[in-house]
């Protein structure tokens, strides 16, 4: 073969290579799959890990109820873990996806605890081991697990904001008839508001340092919360027993101009997507999903659900297209059995000041 042609053939070749390798990395700059899910019983069967992996979307987070430990026992907190990561269904996860985490209370410690589960630092430990957080991180470096993770895509920022809502929690109030406390449900609530102006769910170190993260550029910011945001009160655990809290995340969200935020959240034992608008602030999305394997008897009343609920265990899935100009979001829940049962889609838009 004469030479000049051989060399042709290379530079055929290194071409197609190229176009290649930069078609790849525009696809991967292109779209954004975001899977999680929360309340996961170690001791059962996993199959919705296994349908994750199948999916190998770019991270999957854990918002919490990881393990049931409920123990102040840590040999017996760390075999939970233990038990866990034993799976074939999470070791395949691992192995397909990067995982993010936050807890809730039962990986916490105890059933709906707060700042006074004296066990807090060593349960910390464990989770921080279980979940091979790196040497360098801060989370290591102070009180509680919250923290946040940068991601470009492009030209556009992607912000994974991790909150911790259980080391600096005030405990819950009691809902208490005796006392006085009236209800309209038709079940009997667990807990009434605080009204407290001083009441509070994050803390103080761990607000100033949202502020911080909210002020740093970021076109898509997904915030996720163990426990509900944007619900009505219903009188189960969720941030609306902190009236005075949730208002303050509004206000900081104003305050910063944080715009793209989107929260996601567990705790509650099936899936539905809520929306809110609050005053002088574009709609707040709130993305439920909890059941990887628990279910729950019934839905509570929530004026601001706009799909679901789903009573099946499953997934959620958030899927982000960079490539148009105006990049859009959709939210799916995917069932046990592989159906989709809820599709919403929207654009970044909306989640501006300026829309």
């Amino acid at each position: 073969m004469p030479f000049s042609f051989q060399k042709y053939l290379l530079t055929i070749f290194w071409l197609l290579s190229f176009l290649h390798n930069n078609l790849a990395q525009k696809t991967s700059d292109s779209i954004t799959t975001i899977a999680f899910g929360s309340c996961a019983q170690q001791d059962k069967p996993q199959p919705i890990l296994g349908m994750v992996a199948d999916l190998k979307p770019d991270f999957f987070i854990y918002l919490g109820d990881n393990v049931y430990g409920d123990t102040y026992d840590m040999k017996e907190l760390k075999a939970k873990y233990t038990k866990l990561a034993s799976k074939t269904e999470f070791q395949k996860l691992k192995a397909n996806t990067k995982l993010l985490a936050t807890w809730d209370d039962h990986d916490f410690g105890w059933n709906d605890s707060g700042r006074h589960y004296p066990m807090k630092e060593a349960s910390k430990q464990i989770f921080m081991d279980f979940f091979q957080e790196p040497q360098e991180s801060e989370r290591l470096k102070r009180p509680g697990i919250y923290n946040s993770y940068f991601h470009q895509y492009g030209n556009r920022i992607l912000q994974i904001i991790l909150l911790d809502t259980r080391t600096f929690r005030d405990n819950l109030i009691n809902f208490d008839p005796v006392a006085g406390h009236k209800t309209d449900f038709f079940y009997n609530p667990d807990y009434i508001q605080h009204q407290n102006a001083d009441s509070t769910l994050l803390g103080e170190t761990q607000w100033k340092w949202l502020e911080a993260e909210l002020s740093k550029k970021a076109d898509v910011r997904i915030i996720g919360s163990s426990t509900q945001f944007g619900i009505e009160y219903n009188g189960y655990e969720a941030w609306a027993n902190f009236p005075n809290e949730m208002n303050r995340m509004t206000q900081l969200i104003k305050k910063t101009r944080a715009e793209g935020v989107i929260f996601i959240s567990g705790d509650v034992h099936y899936a539905e997507i809520s929306k809110r608008q609050f005053d002088q602030l574009y709609p707040i999305y709130d993305f439920t999903s909890s059941g990887i394997t628990s279910t729950w008897d019934f839905p509570t009343r929530n004026k601001y659900r706009i799909e679901g609920p789903v009573m099946e265990n499953h997934f959620g899935l958030i899927t982000i297209n960079w490539s148009s100009v105006i990049p859009s979001i959709k939210m799916e829940v995917i069932d046990i059995d592989g159906n989709q049962r809820i599709e919403y889609t929207f654009l970044l838009d909306q989640l501006s000041f300026w829309h």
